[in-house]
């Protein structure tokens, strides 16, 4: 992922960013359109093209916004985790950190796959959140790879990615982090078999 600070930050490139970000989330990305984008920041339609390129700008630096947000969520539970078993369940914690935002129009489930389902296959955005998703299951797997061997640790942090994957579009579908608990106790209880 490219560096999201880049970009000098402008006050109106932050305002459209935050925008953008809770309207995507709420809407979803082909619903949302630039106009909207623009009224709700309260900027001119200027600011929008000197601090993006176009749509596909703005919602290539709202996933990679939403990744920088995930990464530090995970960053802070990980500072708190005392054990191995602690890091791998830090993964799940921070995915029930960002569940429990407060969102505008309620949880939705995980942002990064809500724009992906809408982007084109070949789109930078979908390939943003393809890397994002393998970072999730490389983390885990070096965390993994404390508690056990290499292929071991592979095969479980899979498994768990898939477990946060899976709960997470359950909770979306659901409106609530339930799903992303129970999959963290099971998580927890693949630990405990290693």
């Amino acid at each position: 992922m490219r560096d999201p600070g880049r970009r000098r930050a402008s006050p109106a490139r932050e305002k459209l960013l935050a925008s953008a970000a809770r309207l995507f989330y709420a809407d979803g990305v082909a619903a949302t359109g630039i106009d909207r984008i623009i009224s709700d920041a309260g900027v001119a339609k200027m600011s929008l093209y000197n601090n993006f390129s176009s749509k596909d700008d703005l919602v290539l630096a709202y996933i990679e916004a939403r990744h920088q947000e995930w990464l530090e969520l995970w960053a802070a539970r990980t500072r708190a985790a005392r054990t191995a078993a602690e890091e791998v369940l830090a993964v799940f914690d921070a995915y029930l950190d960002h569940a429990s935002a407060a969102y505008d129009h309620g949880f939705r489930g995980c942002g990064l796959l809500n724009a992906a389902a809408e982007l084109p296959v070949d789109a930078p955005g979908r390939e943003a959140v393809r890397r994002h998703k393998e970072q999730v299951e490389t983390i885990l797997a070096d965390a993994l790879a404390k508690l056990t061997d290499p292929p071991t640790a592979a095969r479980t942090a899979e498994h768990c990615a898939f477990l946060l994957e899976g709960a997470m579009s359950r909770a979306g579908l659901e409106g609530s982090p339930e799903r992303l608990e129970r999959a963290r106790e099971l998580a927890a209880g693949l630990l405990d078999a290693l």
